[in-house]
């Protein structure tokens, strides 16, 4: 199993892991594509007590070949490649059995919203979808479980997170104090060259041979930073180029954030020894964010909510009485103090303070933002119920210190839980039985 950068980001995008991964069911890998009728798949790998099977290895790697047709010399040497996808098949089995037996599940309305998105990322139907990969050699219902599967470990990765990360504010405080935290970012791709544990003198000449000699590759301009990633490296992101994404300054290793400050993007940095082992660090882009503002509102709201006592039809009679009433003179607090059912606002005679447009959902905001200040919407329907909103003011609103503060928070909670979740899988795959039969 390759060590794992400090860098580097815990999953990958889910279309793309789903893609490279989706594995065939336990009946087809047994009785698979030109199998004959009684063969027997042989057995790559045994994790505690389930196996995975050489047909199933041979689809990943096939599913990643797919992705990588027409730069197929990007890819590393065949055994590499195997070794590669069998680590992540190893951590990944690892953390969905984990994920079951914490009682992780996902449901089918979960999973169908979540194709859903896929399929409108991607810019097809799900019928479109499903004729994609079933025509690259997949069935759907595969596909359906590997994305079920990243989903739970999603979902793990959250709850191991969330059981061990905790911010205060004088961390916040103290962070802010000792750091400047700008708006720039970086966008960075990584290639290590893995050490084991107690690696011999010998171990690690021989390592930072190999580092010194891809690095001369790329000087030589015969291969670029994202093929050598690919080909070389040993990290868990190396079939994505290396790539770690785009991060702040703040939430990069000083090591690494000191060294990238000098490059152009397209440079890299020179080996470095870590951790890990050897590691060079490639800046591929940079960006700034520059000040925020958001446009906020301040409104009056009134609800009529439709339930199991009232029905729409009477919900709707009585919120257009209530209008009748504002519109003629009435007032707008008396009458939401008394009638309406949003206890959020009720006591405040159904003043909504000052609010950004995602706060109370895409109903509310779109009323809001069609009206002048001081008009009265028509009434209008949500799951809730039936509404009416006022406009009262709208403003730009200086959201640069509160996003400071949040990109603090962020830098700081993406530290910790990076740490913390690189130190459960670690936990969990030295606390399982992992026996690796590739190449015997």
């Amino acid at each position: 199993m390759s060590k794992t950068s400090l860098l580097q980001p815990a999953f990958t995008g889910l279309l793309a892991a789903a893609l490279a991964f989706a594995a065939p069911t336990r009946a087809q890998l047994l009785a698979g594509p030109g199998a004959s009728s009684g063969s027997v798949d042989s057995i790559v790998a045994v994790v505690d007590e389930d196996v995975i099977l050489k047909s199933e290895l041979d689809r990943a790697v096939a599913n990643v070949r797919n992705q990588y047709q027409g730069r197929e010399a990007q890819l590393p040497p065949e055994n590499v490649l195997q070794r590669q996808v069998l680590d992540r098949l190893v951590l990944m089995r690892l953390q969905v059995a984990r994920a079951e037996n914490t009682g992780i599940r996902i449901g089918d309305t979960e999973l169908n919203q979540t194709l859903q998105s896929i399929a409108g990322q991607s810019g097809v139907s799900i019928e479109q979808m499903r004729a994609q990969i079933e025509g690259g050699g997949l069935s759907f219902d595969d596909y359906r479980r590997s994305v079920r599967e990243e989903l739970q470990m999603r979902r793990l990765q959250q709850r191991v997170v969330q059981s061990r990360v905790v911010i205060s504010e004088s961390e916040i405080d103290q962070f802010l104090a000792l750091r400047n935290v700008d708006s720039t970012e970086f966008q960075l791709a990584n290639l290590l060259v893995a050490l084991p544990d107690g690696a011999t003198p010998e171990q690690v000449a021989t390592a930072e041979q190999k580092i010194n000699g891809i690095k001369a590759l790329m000087d030589r301009g015969e291969i670029d930073f994202r093929a050598a990633a690919i080909r070389y490296s040993d990290d868990r992101n190396a079939l994505e180029g290396g790539d770690l994404g785009w991060r702040e300054a703040n939430s990069i290793p000083p090591r690494f954030a000191e060294l990238i400050q000098g490059l152009q993007p397209g440079q890299y940095t020179a080996p470095i020894r870590g951790p890990s082992g050897f590691q060079m660090v490639q800046l591929v882009g940079v960006r700034e964010s520059g000040p925020q503002t958001i446009t906020e509102y301040q409104a009056d709201h009134l609800l009529v909510a439709v339930n199991d006592v009232v029905g729409d039809e009477a919900a709707r009679r009585k919120i257009d009485e209530l209008r009748a009433r504002i519109e003629s003179g009435d007032d707008f607090a008396k009458i939401a103090r008394e009638n309406s059912d949003d206890t959020f606002s009720r006591n405040r005679g159904g003043r909504l303070d000052w609010f950004s447009g995602e706060t109370f959902g895409p109903a509310v905001t779109q009323q809001v933002q069609s009206l002048q200040d001081g008009q009265l919407s028509a009434v209008f329907r949500t799951e809730a119920g039936w509404h009416v909103v006022r406009r009262i003011a709208e403003r730009q609103q200086d959201v640069t210190d509160e996003n400071r503060r949040q990109r603090a928070r962020q830098q700081i909670g993406e530290r910790k839980a990076q740490d913390e979740f690189e130190r459960f899988l670690r936990q969990l795959r030295a606390d399982a039985y992992v026996e690796s039969r590739l190449g015997a």
